[in-house]
């Protein structure tokens, strides 16, 4: 394998690994959720949908769009909205850690597409190990601001968004594996901006955002979402989906690294219990067993 293909494996991780501190710089400065969201994926789509059509792999995709509107509602336009809602009370280091159980759930939606390694002893002890770290990330001193009922709500969110990213991307690449993955999401990011264009009416006038969160959210559409999805097919191409996938393990690394660096978050025994229990549970539950010959 090239150093290039490792390094950008390595960059995907990173460009990941950082919309969490974004994410939570923008809500911070009371920039209303559905507007942070919308200029995110007006911003991605414009860059995408050019390249996309550009490569001739946008108008064949176009006759899939009831599958990617589907996809486009679990995989952006809710997840986004419910992860800046979590993090106005959830530390961003916090807010990666659980968003790192995709794996997790992506291998239960596994099972209903037909892959019955699920249940195989490793990959069962890594959803296990992994839901006990859920439980000290979030179940003894609180996760973040406010009340018990609001940082619950929050963490629900939060891992309602794990779901719904495990689920939308098991779909596609289940129902949709021969089509172009640039295509599936420059689509999927133009039908998340039309849907959120009508909440936009409901949030202006607002004033309007101070610098730090502007550039936050241009960050988020241009880099952390454009950029990345550029280059995570490429890192696919190289890798193949499953090892490309394992990239979800450097942007947790960094997303924490961020927040304790940059934002002064707090790092307690107990999150330093539930970190490596995430993180190899969340590895164990994606791992299939080698086939032995019979």
């Amino acid at each position: 394998m090239k150093k290039s293909a490792w390094g950008l494996f390595v960059l995907v991780g990173t460009l990941w690994g950082i919309p969490y501190l974004f994410t939570k710089v923008a809500v911070d400065s009371e920039t209303p959720v559905v507007l942070i969201v919308f200029l995110r994926v007006l911003l991605a789509s414009l860059i995408l949908i050019p390249i996309a059509h550009f490569r001739g792999v946008l108008i064949p995709a176009l006759r899939h769009w009831k599958i990617i509107l589907i996809y486009a509602v679990g995989e952006m336009v809710l997840p986004w909205f419910f992860i800046a809602t979590g993090q106005k009370v959830i530390p961003s280091s916090t807010t990666a850690l659980l968003i790192a159980t995709v794996p997790i759930f992506a291998s239960v939606f596994a099972y209903f597409y037909g892959d019955s390694t699920v249940w195989h002893g490793k990959r069962l002890v890594g959803m296990g190990a992994g839901f006990v770290g859920i439980f000290f990330l979030v179940g003894f001193d609180g996760v973040g601001e406010g009340s018990v009922t609001t940082q619950t709500i929050a963490v629900i969110l939060l891992l309602a968004s794990s779901v719904l990213y495990a689920g939308s991307v098991s779909m596609v690449n289940h129902k949709l594996p021969e089509v172009s993955g640039l295509a599936i999401n420059a689509l999927a990011l133009l039908f998340a901006t039309i849907i959120y264009l009508p909440t936009i009416f409901f949030v202006v006038p607002t004033p309007i955002p101070p610098a730090d969160a502007l550039l936050s959210i241009a960050v988020l559409g241009a880099i952390c979402t454009a950029l990345a999805f550029i280059i995570y097919f490429k890192v696919m191409a190289h890798f193949g989906p499953a090892r490309a996938s394992l990239s979800v393990y450097i942007n947790t690394v960094v997303a924490v690294l961020l927040g304790v660096i940059l934002l002064d978050e707090r790092l307690t025994p107990t999150m330093m219990l539930g970190i490596p229990l995430v993180l190899i549970g969340s590895y164990l539950a994606s791992r299939k067993p080698i086939a032995t010959p019979a």
